[in-house]
């Protein structure tokens, strides 16, 4: 399966988010592959830290290159992280994925971005277009704060995209998790971090936990 990870929005997390899924992947004996082609290569970045501390199992970041039939059927799973800045590499990625996760911040400036990429989405030229999955991410913690409920509610109500329940709060180990290239799962383990990536990641990938 091609997954896109993306949005219009610099800031949403979708590079700590494909890199967090790739691990997890790996550690379950899938065949997976990353392709950057946010030209930030923030996660390119991310891989080389892992495989420069030497931890298992390594992932090795593909660059745009890498978007052709040939190489793209080369993995049982592969993780596209898009950025904006390239946005012919963004839509031959469209062209190719079959589905495309997007990670939402709770703020209304992010749904109206997510609205304008579900159309991005189905403009693409092919004969069925991807399915869209949504998801909180960066989710507020304090119980008090409304914004990421109501942020929530919006996405459910969007057109065009298949609501995801499972959230990620604003959380620092998923800092630390770039900085070392450790996933969130394997810095703290029993943490809320990892609970809430686990929720996300079997929602992904059903069969991989049913």
């Amino acid at each position: 399966m091609i997954t896109v990870i993306g949005s219009l929005k610099g800031g949403s997390g979708k590079s700590t988010v494909t890199f967090n899924l790739a691990v997890w992947l790996a550690m379950a004996d899938v065949k997976v592959q990353l392709i950057d082609i946010d030209p930030q290569a923030t996660l390119t970045d991310v891989g080389d830290v892992r495989m420069e501390e030497g931890f298992d199992p390594p992932l090795k970041v593909l660059d745009k290159s890498a978007l052709t039939p040939e190489r793209l059927a080369a993995a049982d799973e592969t993780l596209i992280d898009v950025g904006t800045s390239d946005m012919e590499a963004m839509r031959r990625a469209l062209q190719y994925c079959d589905r495309v996760v997007v990670p939402v911040p709770p703020s209304q400036a992010d749904i109206w971005s997510t609205q304008r990429y579900i159309h991005l989405i189905a403009s693409a030229e092919r004969a069925k277009a991807p399915t869209v999955f949504g998801f909180i991410n960066r989710g507020d913690t304090h119980h008090a704060v409304r914004e990421t409920d109501e942020a929530a509610a919006a996405l459910v109500s969007l057109p065009g995209i298949k609501f995801i329940k499972a959230r990620l709060g604003q959380r620092t180990v998923f800092r630390r998790s770039f900085s070392e290239g450790l996933a969130v799962f394997e810095l703290e383990p029993r943490g809320k971090a990892a609970k809430e990536f686990l929720s996300l990641a079997a929602a992904l990938y059903p069969y991989l936990v049913s």
